[in-house]
């Protein structure tokens, strides 16, 4: 007679994973944010939440809030290396942050910002990082900076290529050599009237959405009315069809003073994290030095029972003896 053992479904032999996996993160119980989703709410008249995000924890949080859009942007070369622009940040360095963003939300639309000197060349440059953009870090769209001529025919080029494409126009973090700094845009009539225009060659190229950043409220209402495609506002006043703005700043989460002299002005914070992270570590440092760290309560791991006086005593036969004393001092 042959015994057949039953393996239960719930265990994974041969598995590489572990069957509780620690850092798996909670799975909200909805469905994608996807492009069609977005295009009938911009239709419904109601606003798109949109919000910068560059990580694991920082997309969880995203996801469980009920964010629409998270952007993986190249702002991670300032927010999250340090660096005084966004040019800096190679495509290798975003496919790593698109990665664990898509990892942990699974909600949002999810857009990844080509990053400076990996699209500029021609369209065909454009396209390869493009795709993989989508296919490496799993984004389900990406995001373009600037209404230039070249541009627009990138934009084109990637939507002929089946892209999904969100434009970008006003200050365009990209540009600021040219720019002569992060300065606001449109602030002359010639310049506003370009930036509509950009926006709506920008849209003709295919483009389902466009950020319009750091102009007058009057221009990004302009703007708005012109396309038939949603806007996202950041320092572009309230006539946008959606906000969108960066998890760190309006989390008020880092304070050092290189992030202080970066997070712009139009920033609401709606929290101080920075001050409870660094309270809370400054906590964990002293207890440390007082020795009131670790507690019982946070040392739960014993030996078998009978096994410390044993322990102890194998260790004097080896002569040490210093070690076994401490063994019983905990043990005993």
């Amino acid at each position: 007679t042959t015994t057949t053992t039953t393996t239960p479904s719930s265990s994974r032999p041969m598995s590489s994973k572990p069957r509780d996996v620690v850092y798996g993160g909670p799975k909200p119980p909805v469905e994608r944010f996807t492009l069609r989703k977005l295009a009938a709410k911009y239709r419904r008249g109601e606003r798109i939440t949109m919000v910068t995000a560059y990580d694991y924890p920082s997309a969880v949080h995203v996801d469980l809030a009920g964010v629409d859009v998270c952007l993986v942007g190249d702002s991670a070369a300032m927010v999250v290396h340090g660096h005084d622009t966004t040019l800096p940040i190679t495509l290798e360095e975003m496919l790593s942050h698109f990665r664990a963003v898509a990892r942990g939300a699974s909600r949002p639309l999810l857009i990844g910002d080509l990053p400076f000197g990996s699209y500029e060349r021609d369209p065909a440059q454009a396209i390869e990082t493009a795709t993989r953009i989508m296919k490496e870090g799993g984004m389900d769209a990406v995001k373009l900076e600037g209404g230039s001529p070249a541009r627009v025919r990138a934009a084109r080029a990637l939507v002929d290529a089946g892209v999904a494409v969100m434009g970008h126009v006003g200050l365009t973090p990209q540009s600021i050599s040219v720019l002569g700094g992060f300065r606001p845009q449109g602030r002359s009539h010639d310049e506003a009237a370009d930036i509509v225009e950009r926006a709506l060659a920008l849209q003709d190229a295919g483009c389902f959405s466009v950020v319009l950043e750091c102009v007058p409220a009057a221009v990004a209402a302009a703007t708005t009315a012109a396309l038939r495609v949603p806007t996202i506002g950041i320092g572009a006043g309230g006539a946008c069809s959606g906000q969108v703005l960066v998890y760190h700043d309006l989390l008020g989460f880092t304070q050092h003073p290189h992030h202080a002299a970066v997070t712009p002005k139009f920033c609401k914070r709606y929290a101080n994290v920075g001050e409870v992270i660094t309270g809370a570590l400054a906590a964990f440092r002293e207890e440390v030095e007082n020795g009131s760290f670790p507690s019982v309560a946070f040392s739960p791991y014993e030996l078998r029972e009978g096994d410390a006086a044993r322990f102890a005593a194998a260790l004097r036969e080896r002569g040490l003896g210093e070690a076994a004393g401490a063994v019983e001092e905990l043990e005993g």
